[in-house]
């Protein structure tokens, strides 16, 4: 339970990919936004670190999935995270994979700025 409050903390706290690698460019083409909304028991996101956010990239990295940022409540019991991948079940196999709950996916293929 104790991993599973980590690697939540990891994904609602947001971090961009400590391997270094490149995504391949064909990923990047192919690419859709996602917004994921989260809820965490409480304290679940206490105690995240730079070791299990590497983890939950890498395995995002398997399904071709990037962790962009995430926004937590002040509880931080509800995330709300941005991620590129190829497809909504990427996006929840990678998810599954990092034992992370997923409350709701919705694509968000249209950016608008305020200027």
């Amino acid at each position: 339970m104790k991993m599973l409050n980590v690697a939540l903390a990891a994904l609602l706290l947001g971090v961009a990919s400590t391997s270094g690698a490149q995504d391949p460019p064909a990923a990047k083409a192919a690419a859709h936004r996602y917004v994921i909304e989260r809820t965490f028991p409480a304290g679940a996101l206490d105690g995240l670190d730079a070791a299990i956010k590497a983890k939950v990239n890498a395995n995002n990295a398997k399904f071709g999935v990037h962790w962009v940022m995430s926004y937590a409540n002040a509880a931080k019991t509800k995330t709300y995270c941005v991620y590129e991948g190829p497809d909504e079940a990427a996006i929840r196999k990678a998810a599954a994979a990092n034992k992370l709950p997923v409350d709701s996916i919705t694509e968000v293929p249209v950016t608008l700025l305020p200027k």
